[in-house]
């Protein structure tokens, strides 16, 4: 039984907003230190917090032994690879080289990469007419998003490669979420402790060994850097759970929706950004793509109709 109430849009919209920033933050946070430096700390203070926060609520870590602990610490590995370490590391990097606006533009893809991977691996949700022509859309809005420059051969040109980047980091994401969707029953304040903790523990050490211990940061960054940690990692996983425990996975999945306008926005406001000239009908192309695909779901939340999508 889903609760659409007001405090959920709420959260919703709060949710939109805190990831739209993430990348403007990303992009001053790189002014002061490198990109595995960013990925470090936002991994370190976000594991941090929901550790405090999970031992307050009394739940602590996954427990290590019981008949499917094996299982719930295995998907708590590919969850703090698939959906943080990997993706995390991917945006810092290709947002030395790319809008802001362009990366949150590429989180749109993240529902329509799930659409085929979850047609393989997850039992009765496989792609039907609807959900492939959906599929097929967004992906020709993928390719507008990226451009043909990214499929030529220009030797030192970055930028090609930081978009190609931002889209294998949607990529990963979408292996996260699949992951977490075969993950056994157990609490996901706990389960996301330990996906961020197995995380930090991964990337922290090799971070501190590639780039040292930054020395001379900037307040801005070192705010930018905070906030990473605090909002985007942290307080984000806290208030997707609400979401999903009171309104359900299919009312998420609208925080896709906003994700790429917001950074869009947040992009040209605050960095005065030159968003490349196709982003605006790659949105549209990827935007219509998921509102198809995932339709059916969609109905189903704002009609309460219990027919599959």
């Amino acid at each position: 039984m889903t609760d659409i109430t007001p405090i959920n849009w709420l959260r919703l919209l709060t949710l939109g907003v805190i990831f739209g920033a993430a990348f403007v933050s990303t992009v001053v946070a790189l002014e002061g230190v490198g990109p595995l430096t960013v990925v470090a700390f936002r991994l370190g203070l976000g594991a941090l917090l929901l550790l405090i926060f999970a031992h307050f609520r009394g739940v602590g870590l996954p427990a290590l032994r019981g008949p499917k602990a094996g299982k719930i610490w295995a998907s708590a590995v590919g969850i703090g690879v698939f959906s943080n370490a990997l993706p995390f590391f991917l945006l810092s990097w290709s947002q030395q080289f790319v809008a802001s606006g362009f990366a949150g533009v590429c989180m749109a893809v993240v529902p329509l990469l799930i659409l085929p991977l979850a047609h393989w691996l997850v039992p009765g949700e496989q792609m039907n007419l609807r959900r492939f022509i959906g599929f097929t859309i967004g992906t020709c809005g993928v390719f507008v998003l990226i451009g043909p420059a990214a499929f030529a051969v220009t030797g030192g040109e970055f930028e090609s490669i930081a978009r190609i980047a931002c889209v294998v980091a949607s990529l990963c994401y979408a292996v996260g979420a699949i992951v977490m969707r075969l993950c056994p029953d157990v609490d996901m304040i706990s389960l996301s402790a330990a996906a961020l903790s197995i995380a930090a523990v991964f990337v922290v050490p090799f971070a501190l060994m590639v780039e040292g211990i930054p020395s001379d940061v900037s307040m801005s960054s070192l705010l930018a850097l905070v906030y990473l940690g605090a909002l985007p990692t942290a307080a984000a996983q806290v208030l997707m759970v609400q979401i999903i425990r009171s309104a359900g996975p299919v009312f998420i999945s609208l925080v896709n929706y906003q994700v790429p306008i917001w950074s869009v926005v947040l992009g040209i406001t605050f960095l005065g950004e030159d968003l490349p000239s196709g982003i605006f009908w790659a949105m549209v192309l990827i935007l219509s793509g998921v509102a198809i695909s995932q339709a059916g779901a969609l109905r189903r939340l704002f009609t309460g109709r219990a027919t599959r999508g």
